[in-house]
């Protein structure tokens, strides 16, 4: 088969699959060789086994002043610089030990299964609520703006200490950040806007901290602003962006799979699984890099020192080596083990929120709608193809 020129990204198989070409290379080659648009080498990897080393395996460096990309965040889409990058201070999924290892400890506590389980009344009382007025407004309703979005922002602004009247400005800039064929000076320009927002709120939370988990850091006297400023960011990105497309693309799967639906319906006692087989079969944040930093054996090939490792995490998810008939959405399936939050030292920080967040979501959804269905027609639906965290940009839906 041919070494692909840059990484395949057509979703041409359906709004949930891996690009054809992609579960091509997986069935033919796991780890194989590509070409980026400069004109380097690298590796792609598409199969689980060989994924789920990588990412266990610290060799391959997240540190993306060794590699390609232009900001601090993955960006598939954007061609690689000719310089490598700075990492921005305190965005610890760019760093190795031991600064990943200082700054991810100030967070353990943060972010305990513990501590998340206190939190879950209060987030279904975030969701009753949000659907609520989700129900008064007039249909169809963009499922995206009337609630996929609103739960997990307001559950990380109150978590983090962030002024929620604030969200149309940091959400507007996270998605030009996000845009996968943004103008790069739009790009920083979102950036800066965040960095500089976020900067204000850091510097007023280490005068006057309240009982939030950034006033909780910016006492700490080894942390600078720009570390605070860099560590904020990532929490309120992340803790947004990516909840926020697992509830509109998830749901959106699930209105195309009746069968499934209908037994969440009937039995909510599945939501748990059912949350994590969503969670494999989407894999929202689909590509990583890695960077070796020396002559590694991965999948019976050789990466090279120096070279950068993309990582399809989708494709891995659904390999039929490690989950039996993966591109069908089975809620029975014992899917943990699954890949979509990472694995290894960086394995998502959050995922116990995401978790609580997407069972009391889906939950008070099915129930309360009991006849929601898509007010357009499945492929008429605007998919996130153009940006870094895979989703829906507006999902019309009415009901009774």
């Amino acid at each position: 088969m041919s070494i692909p020129q840059g990484l395949p990204m057509e979703r041409d198989a359906g709004p949930f699959a891996p690009p054809s070409e992609i579960t091509r290379l997986r069935e033919t080659r796991p780890v194989s060789p590509m070409h980026f648009p400069d004109g380097h080498e690298g590796w792609l990897v598409t199969g689980y086994e060989a994924a789920r080393q990588l990412l266990a395996d610290t060799r391959f460096s997240s540190r993306q002043d060794l590699g390609v990309i232009h900001v601090p965040f993955e960006t598939p889409g954007m061609p690689p610089a000719t310089e490598p990058s700075p990492t921005m201070p305190g965005v610890f999924v760019a760093m190795d030990p031991p600064d990943h290892t200082r700054l991810r400890r100030k967070l353990t506590g943060a972010f305990t299964v513990k501590r998340m389980k206190n939190l879950e009344e209060h987030i279904v009382e975030i969701v009753e609520r949000q659907l609520d007025e989700m129900a008064k407004l007039p249909q169809p309703v963009d499922l995206v703006e009337a609630f996929a979005l609103p739960v997990p922002s307001l559950v990380i602004c109150e978590m983090l200490g962030v002024p929620y009247e604030d969200r149309d400005s940091f959400q507007a800039n996270s998605a030009k950040f996000l845009a996968r064929d943004q103008e790069l000076s739009e790009k920083m320009g979102a950036l800066t806007a965040l960095t500089t927002y976020l900067g204000e709120l850091v510097t007023s939370k280490r005068a006057n901290p309240g009982e939030d988990i950034l006033s909780d850091l910016a006492v700490q006297e080894d942390l600078g602003i720009e570390e605070l400023v860099g560590i904020a960011f990532l929490l309120l990105l992340a803790g947004h962006e990516t909840t926020a497309n697992m509830l509109a693309l998830g749901t959106f799967a699930l209105l195309e799979n009746p069968g499934p639906q209908a037994e969440l319906r009937a039995d909510p006692e599945l939501l748990p699984n059912a949350v994590e087989e969503l969670l494999r079969y989407l894999t929202i944040a689909d590509i990583f890099y890695r960077y070796a930093t020396e002559d590694i054996e991965l999948g019976g090939e050789t990466i090279g020192k120096g070279s950068t490792v993309v990582i399809s995490l989708l494709a891995a998810n659904r390999d039929p080596q490690r989950f039996e008939n993966p591109d069908v959405l089975d809620i029975h399936r014992k899917a943990r083990g699954h890949l979509s939050f990472g694995h290894g030292i960086h394995q998502c920080l959050g995922q116990q929120l995401a978790r609580i967040e997407m069972r009391a979501g889906f939950e008070g959804l099915l129930r309360r709608f009991p006849t929601l269905k898509l007010a357009i027609p499945a492929e008429d639906v605007k998919l996130k193809t153009d940006m870094n965290i895979y989703g829906v940009h507006e999902l019309p839906v009415t009901w009774g």
